[in-house]
């Protein structure tokens, strides 16, 4: 049998037994499948770029949407193209979407000519245009409770609810940004909890994800209307549309404060894609511009940048219906009555030695940081801390490296781990001093000389250390450069959450909602998200054990979930991968970018050379990908045309030159 036929024959025989294809989609995706993931075939039938993709409920049958105004059905295991037709839109597609139970015969496409059009597959015909937005189509989602509704997310800031069985077939207006963030907001992407389809995710410009309750929504709406003249239409009604709990909010906790860095770089942070976790208590999301960001919608921890003392509005906020304190689980450990630790705390906390196996690993990450070799010691102190939770020293030394690194989001996740540290053994040193050092990478320069003059009380014996001396002058330096700004006087606060501006300033009750985010449980880094703003990233796996996003340099990268590390890197496309969609039950994947193409991948057999689109060195593709997120205006553009930009800042955030000191310059990239 060729290898080619194997997914074909696999699906059809465990299609006819249900208890085995139970077992299969528990275990479809495993670490020796994802480390034989290769090229299976390269589905042609486009003339442009390939903007969407997406399977049908039986994983059967995938269409595609692209920049010729064409959606495709193709029959996957095949290879064979089933129908092909003109969507009736005169711009490029951006999302393409089966409506479920409807026998995969209504096919919905949103578009750049903001339009929503749906599509009769076996009259191959367009049954309702909607013409409704009044800018570019980003996203459509469907919800198998509700098989004859849909909603689409669109640059005009508005989310749309259609519902087929209207008589007049048209959309009403279920959520609008603009009221809340300004005439320039844009919605981007939106999805719906497949496990409770009441809760809709919207993702749009600017760092913050919103998580909506539908039916909350609907009621209110619902009691609006019986208050109201049956003449008058509440859904585009400018009053507020959206009631108190209906919405919440999710921000990595340290993008709020680092915009107005981006904007100097014109980096934009925008989400280009949500999606649930098949269990639906995780949230996913690709930041344009950052990193890629998973949110635990069950445990939900505050950003430590919103809960410093000086910022907080109160000793005891309410969180999730119970008032918290400020101790270590809800805030940062800083210098006040509040915060500050007993003597015997400190003597009393004893250490847990590491099992032989973790304590090898453990050393394995300390020589590799002692070669400067910063992610993969951070990706064994990960493996470490997977297995032993409760160790901080694991998470000491993990904000070590993360701290050396400097890849945007690092100080972040080391102030994280430090925090984490800190809880764990109230007498870990280097945890506190990294601490102070964090807030001030973090640009909390106040709050960092405060969490330094805690340190040398606790640590007296270090007080008059060099690295302390060090940390004191630059954050005295820092608090002389800014006393003479005044904006920040005004302001008191780190973390601004409105923009300048009447077009696009914020509400009162936007920055309530804001100030209310819950903070990231994982950050997944690697790739390059600045280019295009439909880039996906996706759960893989019945548990979505690992993470999948494409890249602005043709790659796309898969992390273990828990663990958050690099485990694969594969050349996608010639130019760009934006999109990469999983099959609902095996460990098939479809993914397409700038190229005119769908490629398939599977798990291939021994006996199949791989290596042509493996990616070896996965630390230099991630390290340059840093380079090319940090890079200015004109080197991305040379890297998009095909050049190659060497000898730029791996870090990009401190704005330092190079080790060797030699400048950057082009090179042409080899063919």
């Amino acid at each position: 049998m060729k290898a080619a036929n194997i997914t074909s024959e696999i699906l059809h025989r465990q299609i006819k037994d249900s208890r085995v294809l139970g077992f299969q989609r528990r275990y479809h995706v495993t670490d020796p499948f994802i480390k034989r993931l290769g090229l299976e075939a390269e589905l042609q039938g486009h003339s442009g770029c390939v903007n969407c993709l997406e399977w049908n409920e039986k994983g059967n049958l995938l269409a595609s949407g692209s920049d010729d105004q064409h959606a495709i059905v193709w029959d996957p295991f095949h290879y064979k193209k089933l129908l092909t037709m003109h969507t009736g839109h005169s711009a490029n597609i951006f999302s393409v979407k089966f409506l479920p139970h409807s026998e995969d015969r209504i096919l919905i496409t949103g578009a750049a000519d903001s339009k929503v059009h749906v599509h009769d597959l076996t009259v191959k015909e367009t049954i309702h245009m909607f013409a409704d937005h009044t800018n570019r189509v980003k996203r459509i989602a469907t919800a198998p409770m509700w098989p004859n509704t849909f909603w689409s997310a669109a640059e005009d800031g508005i989310i749309r609810q259609y519902d087929l069985r209207e008589s007049g077939k048209r959309s009403e207006v279920m959520i609008d940004l603009t009221e809340y963030c300004g005439q320039l907001v844009e919605a981007k992407c939106l999805a719906i909890n497949p496990q409770d389809n009441n809760y809709l995710a919207v993702g749009a410009n600017g760092p913050f994800v919103r998580l909506y309750d539908i039916r909350m929504i609907h009621s209110h709406r619902k009691s609006v209307n019986q208050n109201t003249s049956a003449s008058v239409h509440t859904f585009c009604e400018r009053q507020k549309t959206i009631p108190d709990g209906a919405v919440q909010y999710y921000v990595a906790g340290h993008l709020p404060v680092k915009l107005p860095d981006y904007s100097n770089r014109l980096r934009v942070l925008v989400a280009t894609y949500v999606t649930f976790s098949p269990d639906g208590t995780e949230l996913l999301v690709n930041m344009g511009g950052e990193q890629v960001y998973l949110f635990d919608l069950t445990f939900k921890q505050r950003p430590y940048t919103f809960l410093l003392p000086k910022k907080s509005h109160s000793s005891g906020e309410v969180q999730n219906g119970k008032t918290s304190t400020n101790g270590v689980s809800n805030g940062i450990h800083l210098p006040s009555n509040k915060f500050r630790l007993s003597e015997s705390k400190i003597i009393s906390n004893v250490q847990v030695d590491l099992p032989p196996y973790l304590e090898k690993i453990k050393q394995q990450a300390n020589d590799a940081f002692a070669r400067q070799q910063w992610t993969q010691a951070i990706q064994l102190y990960s493996r470490g801390i997977k297995d032993a939770s409760k160790n901080a020293m694991l998470y000491g030394n993990r904000a070590a490296a993360y701290m050396k690194r400097k890849w945007d989001g690092d100080h972040y996740d080391a102030l994280r781990d430090c925090v984490k540290a800190i809880s764990l053994n109230p007498g870990h040193l280097k945890a506190h001093f990294r601490l102070a050092r964090c807030l001030f990478e973090l640009k909390y320069v106040a709050e960092a000389l405060e969490c330094l003059d805690d340190f040398k009380g606790k640590f007296p014996e270090q007080a008059h250390s060099s690295a302390c001396d060090a940390l004191d002058k630059d954050i005295k330096a820092a608090l002389f450069s800014k006393s003479d700004n005044s904006d920040d006087k005004k302001s008191g606060s780190s973390i601004r959450f409105r923009t300048i501006g009447r077009k696009d300033s914020v509400s009162d009750d936007e920055v309530i909602l804001r100030e209310r985010s819950f903070d990231y449980k994982h950050r997944y880094c690697g790739h390059c998200n600045t280019t295009t703003d439909i880039k996906e990233a996706n759960f893989f796996g019945s548990k979505g054990q690992y993470i999948l996003s494409g890249s602005d340099d043709g790659s796309f990268f898969i992390w273990e979930k828990e663990t958050t590390n690099l485990v694969r890197i594969l050349q996608g496309d010639e130019s760009i991968v934006n999109c990469l969609q999983p099959h609902p039950s095996y460990c098939f994947l479809a993914t397409s970018g700038i190229d005119p193409v769908v490629r398939l991948w599977n798990p291939r057999p021994e006996s199949e050379d791989i290596n042509g689109r493996v990616v070896e060195d996965m630390e230099g593709a991630a390290q340059a990908n840093q380079r090319r997120m940090n890079a200015d205006p004109l080197e991305v553009m040379l890297l998009n045309m095909g050049y190659r930009i060497t000898g730029l800042n791996s870090g990009g955030t401190d704005g330092s030159d190079d080790e060797d000191g030699t400048e950057g310059h082009v090179q042409c990239r080899p063919s």
